[in-house]
């Protein structure tokens, strides 16, 4: 397969046909909020993941249950819960890594009724030991609960061999988000990161693999990157505008897409430990704790390792711990020199003329 004829797989992974596909098979969906929901649980017990991060629908249902000020991502969770679009999916497990998730699975309960909200409560204070403990209890209340839902069962050695594949598609991920920048538009990067939330891993692993190789043969494409940062970056009108003025993605520190990928779980000794043991590991993210805020100097290095013109920050409205973050990493590219350029992003945009005008000025600044 060619470049084109691999990338038209990714674009076609449509959530809702595929949905029905795995429905039509017999098999059973849970619905995946974000972020670092424990997937390899899910895939492990024979059910399909598929992740659930909202997408640009006008919010009306949904309103009865939120503020007007909170993150539009969760509200268009529910909202598209509301309206039957996640019907069929056996249980929705949400974690609690910010304050938003925290109060969408109690509302979800009520608004979304026909499919179980699990929730996954995860430690702030995640690398000692008593964090490590209270993370696997979380993860054996999930079980509980997916079993409860699903009829399925857990096993502990298929949770290894679902760990092992998981590792391999991280692997793939990241190795692919240093190659994209080089080969590929910001649209079509996209597809790839956004289709691994709707696919089962060992069948995107295996596209990404064919992609990966079809890469090589293919011309580098030239003009000025950027490293983009936040929560998604997979609206179709600001992918648009960064191929229509030629700016390239180089790398990116996005929680929907390299931030997935960053770290594996160890493939010896007792599973669930291992996943314990991988969310210990994480970190330079908004939603979890990080005091010495590494998040800006990751981001620094990446434009440096990639040679990268600048950093376009992708701010989700209302999204608190971006906000915060935002201040440090203005900071940190200030004091190395690097453009940045802050767009604020949002489920319910319509209109994003200021957004692209803000694109092009940024794009002139680059060169």
């Amino acid at each position: 397969m060619e470049v084109r004829e691999i990338l038209d797989v990714f674009r076609a992974a449509d959530p809702a046909a595929l949905k029905e596909k795995y429905l039509a098979e017999g098999r059973k969906i849970v619905l995946t909020a974000p972020v670092y929901t424990p997937e390899e649980i899910i895939h492990s017990m024979g059910l399909v993941p598929m992740g659930v991060w909202g997408a640009d629908v006008l919010l009306k249902r949904s309103k009865r249950y939120f503020p007007a000020f909170i993150c539009s991502v969760v509200q268009s969770i529910v909202e598209l819960g509301m309206r039957g679009t996640y019907d069929g999916a056996s249980a929705i497990v949400i974690p609690s890594l910010c304050d938003s998730l925290k109060v969408v699975g109690q509302n979800w309960k009520y608004a979304v009724p026909g499919i179980p909200f699990i929730p996954m409560t995860y430690p702030q204070n995640r690398a000692s030991e008593a964090g490590r403990a209270f993370t696997k209890a979380g993860y054996l209340r999930v079980i509980r609960d997916l079993e409860a839902a699903t009829g399925a069962k857990f096993s502990a050695q298929a949770l290894a061999d679902s760990i092992k594949i998981y590792n391999e598609h991280n692997a793939l991920m990241r190795r692919f988000g240093r190659e994209a920048g080089k080969y590929l538009s910001a649209a079509d990067r996209s597809a790839v990161f956004k289709s691994a939330f709707f696919m089962p891993k060992e069948e995107h692993a295996a596209l990404v693999k064919k992609l990966l190789a079809a890469l090589e043969g293919e011309k580098p494409l030239s003009g000025p990157s950027v490293v983009t940062t936040g929560i998604l970056a997979d609206s179709p009108a600001i992918l648009a505008k960064l191929d229509e003025l030629g700016l390239r993605i180089a790398a990116d520190d996005v929680a929907a897409e390299s931030r997935q990928y960053r770290t594996d779980a160890p493939e010896t000794g007792d599973p669930l430990d291992a996943l314990a043991a991988k969310f210990a590991g994480m970190g330079c993210c908004s939603v979890l704790l990080d005091p010495e805020k590494r998040r800006a100097d990751l981001i620094v290095d990446s434009v440096r390792e990639t040679g990268a013109s600048g950093v376009l920050a992708l701010q989700t409205e209302f999204c608190d711990p971006e906000e915060f973050d935002y201040v440090i990493i203005k900071k940190a590219c200030a004091a190395a020199g690097i453009p940045l350029l802050a767009v604020e992003v949002d489920r319910q945009m319509a209109n994003f003329g200021q957004a692209e005008t803000m694109l092009e000025a940024f794009s002139e600044r680059l060169g």
